[in-house]
């Protein structure tokens, strides 16, 4: 089979890092993105979530935003809104007009 050369670049600290762990595993990096890129040819998907654990949104943190946003319009005096009058409100907001 021919071979291809396949360049990526990456910060030092985690080159370092990942050739150790690669190490370990009894492998080079060559070899790990190899078995990466097998992986995703056989599956025809990535081999695992990629998510961003710094924003997940949970169920419990989206309903405390919704309580915290329902007390602030409470304090504001506009919790009763209605859908046509906070529409309103948005439409005359984006206008710029003042009442």
């Amino acid at each position: 089979m021919a071979q291809s050369t396949f360049s990526v670049r990456m910060d030092e600290t985690l080159k370092k890092q990942f050739d150790g762990l690669c190490q370990e595993f009894g492998m080079n990096a060559s070899v790990a993105i190899n078995v990466f890129a097998r992986a995703v040819v056989r599956e025809r998907r990535i081999p695992f979530e990629i998510a961003s654990s710094d924003n997940e949104i949970t169920r419990e943190g989206a309903l405390d935003a919704i309580r915290a946003l329902r007390a602030r319009a409470k304090a504001n005096g506009v919790s009763g809104m209605t859908l046509d009058e906070i529409n309103e409100e948005i439409r005359r907001a984006r206008k710029g007009i003042d009442e």
